[in-house]
C-alpha cells in the first residue's frame, strides 16, 4: 500500500528498535500518553515516524527521572496550546525540581558513606587495640 502510510511501523519493530516491549507501548495508549495508534485491517497497530518520535521523548523523558503525571501534564498542556514554546517552561520546572531531588541524594548518600568509612576505621582501631 502506497500513499501517506508507507512509512508506518508495526508495534513489534516499534518496540525492538527502541529496546521495550509491546506491552509498554500499549501501556503508554492506554494511560493517555501516546493517541490511539492507526490500525490495520487485521488490526495489527502501525505508527508513524511522529508516535515513534513521541515514544521516543516519553522514554527520554522517563530516563531522566519524570513521573507518569509530570508526563501527563507536559501532554495536556501540549494537547491544550499546541505549542512547545508553552511546554519548555514547565519542562524546565520538572528538571530543576529533579536535579535538586537528586542533589540531595548525593548529600545523603555522601553523609551516609562519611560514616560508614568512620565506622570502618574504629573497628579498625579496635582490632589493632586488641591485638596490639
Amino acid at each position: 500500500m502506497m500513499g501517506s502510510h508507507e512509512k508506518d511501523i508495526q508495534i513489534g519493530e516499534v518496540a525492538e528498535s527502541l529496546r521495550i516491549t509491546t506491552r509498554t507501548i500499549r501501556y503508554y495508549e492506554e494511560i493517555g500518553l501516546m493517541p490511539p495508534p492507526r490500525r490495520l485491517e487485521g488490526g495489527s497497530r502501525v505508527y508513524s515516524k511522529e508516535d515513534v518520535t513521541r515514544l521516543k521523548f516519553i522514554l527520554k523523558l522517563k530516563e531522566l527521572g519524570l513521573s507518569l503525571k509530570e508526563m501527563h501534564e507536559l501532554a495536556e498542556n501540549y494537547r491544550v496550546h499546541q505549542n512547545t514554546d508553552k511546554i519548555m517552561p514547565k519542562l524546565l520546572g520538572f528538571l530543576d525540581e529533579h536535579i535538586h531531588k537528586i542533589d540531595e541524594k548525593i548529600s545523603r548518600l555522601s553523609s551516609l558513606r562519611k560514616d560508614i568509612v568512620d565506622y570502618r576505621t574504629r573497628i579498625l582501631d579496635l582490632l589493632k587495640e586488641q591485638n596490639g
